[in-house]
């Protein structure tokens, strides 16, 4: 009757145990709790002296680890382990997986959806039936083990839905601010057009176009592309813009405008990132563009009078280095009747199956021989072509293509 007594006690104790954890998940406590909770009941109810708890969360590690002479916390878990499928005797497993964990009896694997997410090494278990798996305290090691363990993976997958929600949000938010940075509309009158396309190569690109009118005679365009995409670059993408909206307004020169642009870009990345860029300055009372090239791609010029040039004329990219260690600003002159073709390298550097680029010189022979076509046709020519270029590959980085007319 003792001995009975004695067994219906320990039951009634194992399932408060369970109820008390089944109460603490409910309650949503946090995994170290689950892991205390797990270490405590183990040691109290069953008399352990040896455990070692191995969890599988991204890569295996050890939770829990007591009685042992060995710091498991610092072993990475033998592959053996990771294909055990039910409990065994460590004497019944190869030789290698007894080197190391020989301080103790047992292993039992713990699975979910056929999937094993943690090992749990257990010595010292008092009266073990050599039939372990019908064995009483195995059984409530396994249920307890489960328990915790399929919780604290629930745990997981809550904060991955909440890692991602927030992510969405952020990439939401980013796409939000990305499309803040284009011009909502574009001049196009008798004297002037202008046309943009852009073609993302992910969710969040870096690269910027603009049309900035400055006085009745005067606007700025420009087109840049910043080292980097997602999040990061579309937030340093839009504090350039506004930067650079707030010192055309006050500072009428290129140059000091790009002088301040580098410095804060340089200050604001620690040298990390960089922006390429292309602004020019047109105007039409004068006739005439100011330009700078920061590293950019050099945009292609058509007019009835020189055909086609590269405006090259510039500084390095900015970011890279302070200060900017030459500029220098182009000048054209006399100029009306002309097409200004910019875009980004994410365009000549597209590849086709044989690795090949698309290159530059494609860009300046359609021009040459298409620039009285209109804008948005040119455009359209342009990314035909360059889809049937790249066959069955796929566009490695962010396409901007910005053109403008003045007649």
């Amino acid at each position: 009757m003792d001995q009975i007594k004695i067994l219906l006690d320990r039951k009634e104790l194992q399932l408060n145990s369970l109820l008390e954890i089944t109460q603490a998940i409910n309650n949503n406590v946090s995994e170290d709790s689950l892991y205390k909770i797990f270490n405590f009941t183990l040691r109290s109810n069953l008399n352990i002296q040896k455990l070692a708890l191995f969890v599988l969360d991204r890569k295996w590690s050890c939770k829990i680890n007591f009685g042992t002479r060995t710091d498991f916390r610092k072993l990475s878990l033998d592959e053996l382990f990771k294909l055990v499928k039910k409990v065994h005797f460590l004497s019944e497993l190869e030789s290698t997986g007894k080197s190391l964990f020989n301080e103790f009896d047992i292993v039992i694997p713990i699975s979910h959806h056929n999937e094993t997410l943690a090992v749990v090494f257990i010595g010292g278990i008092d009266n073990l039936d050599q039939n372990i798996n019908n064995d009483e305290s195995v059984k409530f090691v396994q249920a307890l083990s489960n328990i915790i363990i399929v919780a604290i993976e629930n745990h997981k997958l809550s904060r991955q839905q909440l890692d991602q929600e927030a992510f969405r949000k952020e990439l939401e938010i980013a796409r939000n601010v990305q499309q803040f940075l284009f011009p909502t509309t574009l001049p196009r009158t008798d004297h002037l057009k202008i046309v943009a396309s852009y073609l993302p190569h992910d969710l969040i690109g870096g690269d910027y176009y603009d049309y900035i009118p400055i006085n009745r005679n005067q606007f700025l365009i420009c087109v840049a592309d910043v080292s980097g995409k997602g999040i990061p670059a579309a937030l340093m993408m839009s504090n350039f813009q506004a930067s650079l909206r707030t010192l055309l307004r006050s500072i009428p020169n290129l140059s000091e405008i790009m002088e301040a642009l580098n410095t804060q870009v340089l200050d604001n990345t620690k040298g990390e990132k960089f922006i390429t860029f292309f602004g020019a300055i047109y105007d039409i009372s004068l006739k005439s563009l100011v330009y700078i090239n920061c590293g950019h791609t050099p945009p292609i010029l058509w007019d009835k009078k020189h055909g086609i040039r590269l405006l090259e004329d510039g500084t390095t990219v900015l970011g890279a280095m302070k200060p900017l260690p030459f500029i220098k600003e182009g000048f054209i002159s006399d100029l009306d009747d002309f097409i200004l073709f910019c875009y980004t390298d994410g365009l000549t550097e597209t590849t086709n199956e044989m690795g090949e680029e698309l290159g530059q010189q494609f860009l300046i022979d359609y021009i040459t021989k298409n620039h009285f076509k209109d804008l948005n046709q040119i455009h359209e020519d342009i990314v035909v072509e360059l889809d049937g270029f790249k066959g069955k590959n796929n566009y490695h980085d962010d396409i901007t293509l910005l053109s403008c007319r003045v007649l």
